[in-house]
């Protein structure tokens, strides 16, 4: 029976066991997903052992992404752009890490609003280890502007430069002048979220009536700033079919079957939430 894992610290709230246990479970798969909680400084022996243990691989989750980038042995393109890994498997008796949270990403627009590919501004709201992977997917589908805006201008300067000539870096007081001209927009941020800055929140009015716009937040499945958006008619994304589409490529590595995200699936992982 082939065993996978999501690992973190802490593991309760990861919904990838009940995720994953579904398809196992749709596809009468002898085969397990389970949570192992493991302690930062504990990771790296982790990973090491990782090849002798009964686990064909697993997900990483925050805080060990960076980490597994760091000591893995092999790495896909995906997780070389992005700078993070959060999914592990065995390759010829070698730990290999990928990132498949573009995909997830990419998959989600592509099954809600196809359209977005033919963008050609867009704005991404953040730069923290989420916007990285957001930043990947939209100039791989394409886009010739990506706009990062985020509160600490440096932050966003930096991912600029990472990601090449595309990106240009914008402080929050300068997302207004942006609004107009925008295909896209990307919320990575918590913002009107209980306990954000409530002055945080960007008057979406100016952005054309052809504009999309998702969050990558899926609790609550309607986020402030969605709910912001929806009220001016635009077209809205929410985040939960990033989560359920990363995990895809994952499971068919582990357990040799590629899932489909069904809405059978997606009403399932919100019957969790309520």
């Amino acid at each position: 029976m082939k065993k996978a894992f999501v690992t973190g610290w802490p593991i309760k709230h990861s919904k990838s066991p009940m995720l994953h246990g579904f398809w196992l479970k749709q596809y009468g798969i002898k085969g397990s997903y389970e949570a192992k909680g493991v302690e930062p400084e504990n990771f790296e022996q982790f990973l090491k052992d990782l090849p002798t243990s009964e686990f064909v691989g697993g997900n990483v989750t925050i805080p060990h992404k960076e980490a597994a980038f760091a000591n893995v042995d092999q790495l896909d393109e995906a997780a070389k752009a992005i700078g993070a890994v959060n999914t592990l498997w065995l390759e010829d008796g070698k730990l290999c890490g990928g990132n498949t949270d573009a995909y997830g990403f990419s998959a989600n627009m592509d099954q809600f609003a196809p359209e977005w590919r033919e963008g050609k501004k867009a704005i991404v709201l953040g730069a923290g280890g989420a916007a990285r992977a957001i930043i990947y997917a939209v100039l791989e589908a394409g886009f010739k502007e990506v706009h990062i805006v985020n509160r600490t201008l440096e932050r966003a300067e930096n991912l600029a430069t990472l990601f090449g000539a595309n990106c240009k870096a914008h402080p929050w007081d300068g997302l207004q002048d942006l609004l107009s001209q925008t295909d896209f927009i990307v919320n990575t941020t918590s913002i009107g979220m209980a306990g954000s800055d409530a002055s945080m929140m960007p008057d979406l009015s100016t952005l054309p009536k052809s504009a999309i716009v998702t969050d990558i937040v899926y609790t609550p499945l309607e986020t402030p700033f969605l709910k912001s958006a929806n009220a001016l008619g635009l077209k809205t994304v929410d985040g939960l079919g990033m989560l359920l589409h990363q995990a895809v490529p994952g499971f068919e590595k582990w357990f040799g079957l590629r899932p489909e995200v069904t809405d059978e699936l997606r009403d399932y992982i919100l019957g969790l939430s309520s």
